[in-house]
């Protein structure tokens, strides 16, 4: 047996151990550069509704190989039938195949030993997702979660050709990131983008990825509900920020779904696959897809500038609730969004929003109450943390200033707010 399949004999007890053990993604560790590297806040709501167990499809269980138009425009015509949809559809869809590089002191257990004894300074780990073709320069979207940390990014084709990849832009908050190719196959075209608020709830749709690294999965259903809210992928000081108006789908979304288009019977993209609501890692029938209207928004800046920035309040808040009402002396159908707290230097804090002063128990809970009631911004009603998210991330921009209306001390108060950008 010579040294190369001494090495691999290693890596293939590597890989039954670690799947025995349940990981889902394979440390090669140095392994890896001996065999060379393949292929050449929430505005922070600490009790805002949201959803409970979601997880991110996110890259597949992993395997032991790894392996000029700018599509911003919506096309018209008829809705077309499965096989057709595919046909038109499926080679725009990528398999998206990464290399993530991990400190070993983060893999607790799975830190391996070198050949002298001592422990690695990193391990490698690997995952695919999915992607699409957004234009005719090669940019192609996929999830933020996907291509996260990565060192190395090669696209899978239709066709089976394989190229690598640059991130060129990612957004955590949005979780979309834009990745380039040199070229694109022919048959590689730009999958359209849909127009703002075309959908309805009932309406056909399909999902074509790469669940488990099975490539050209396409899936059907319908959408669900519309306006949910999805935890972005993450948080700072503190604050978890939602993704707001996301889709929701019973079309089956698996691990390596991620990033892959969720599309109309006309062949536009109407979101991208994201996470699933599942106990066990698997579909259940509950997915979720990032809304076109937000990659309108985001992926141009990706482009252009490598990021995108996503105007911010500062504020931490919950919704109003009877009970909330009845401790604050406020009519019982009340609605609206009651200020827990305040960033420190904040637009918020600039405009003089007031956060809770003291605290109360509540169905047997300590809550904080007392802070200004969020009822409106500009001419919009705000009756929950959902229309006030909604209407910051898709109606203003940073550097805005918008007119807030809140209930203070019995009486309603207009306060301008200037846009600032959330930190990063």
């Amino acid at each position: 047996m010579n040294k190369r399949n001494k090495v691999l004999s290693i890596l293939a007890v590597v890989i039954l151990s670690l799947s025995l053990a349940g990981c889902w993604a394979l440390p090669i560790g140095n392994i890896a550069e001996y065999l060379g590297q393949w292929g050449a806040n929430k505005e922070a709501s600490p009790t805002a509704p949201s959803l409970p167990s979601v997880e991110k499809p996110g890259p597949a269980a992993p395997t032991a190989t790894l392996p000029a138009q700018s599509g911003t425009q919506p096309v018209s015509g008829n809705e077309m039938s499965l096989p057709e949809l595919y046909a038109q559809a499926n080679p725009s869809v990528v398999n998206i195949s990464v290399v993530v590089r991990v400190e070993s002191d983060s893999l607790g257990m799975y830190g391996l030993p070198n050949l002298f004894g001592q422990k690695q300074p990193y391990l490698y780990q690997e995952g695919q997702g999915s992607g699409f073709v957004y234009d005719d320069q090669g940019h192609i979207i996929t999830n933020y979660h996907v291509v996260e940390n990565a060192t190395d990014v090669t696209v899978i084709f239709a066709d089976d050709t394989m190229q690598k990849a640059e991130v060129v832009g990612t957004d955590p908050d949005a979780d979309l990131a834009v990745i380039k190719v040199d070229n694109l196959p022919a048959d590689a075209k730009p999958l359209p983008i849909a127009a703002d608020n075309s959908l309805r709830v009932g309406d056909a749709v399909v999902a074509i990825g790469n669940p488990y690294g099975l490539a050209g999965t396409m899936t059907s259903g319908i959408v669900s509900a519309l306006g949910r809210m999805l935890s972005a992928p993450r948080s700072t000081a503190g604050a978890n920020y939602s993704i707001p108006d996301v889709v929701q789908t019973d079309a089956a979304i698996n691990p390596g779904n991620s990033g892959g288009p969720l599309l109309n019977l006309r062949g536009e993209v109407v979101g991208v696959n994201a996470a699933i609501e599942s106990t066990d890692g698997s579909s259940s029938g509950v997915g979720f897809a990032i809304p076109a209207r937000l990659l309108r928004r985001v992926v141009p800046a990706l482009i252009d500038k490598g990021s995108y920035e996503h105007p911010w309040l500062g504020i931490s808040t919950t919704n109003l609730t009877p009970a909330y009402n009845e401790v604050l002396g406020l009519a019982e159908g009340q609605r609206g969004v009651l200020v827990i707290s305040v960033t420190e230097g904040s637009p918020a804090a600039k405009a003089g929003l007031r956060g809770s002063d003291r605290s109360t128990t509540i169905d047997g809970k300590e809550v904080p109450v007392g802070g200004d009631v969020i009822v409106g911004i500009d001419q919009i009603t705000v009756n929950k943390f959902d229309d006030l998210i909604t209407y910051l991330s898709y109606e203003t921009e940073v550097g805005d200033t918008v007119t807030l209306s809140v209930l203070r001390d019995g009486k309603t108060v207009s306060l301008p707010v200037t846009l600032a950008a959330r930190p990063k």
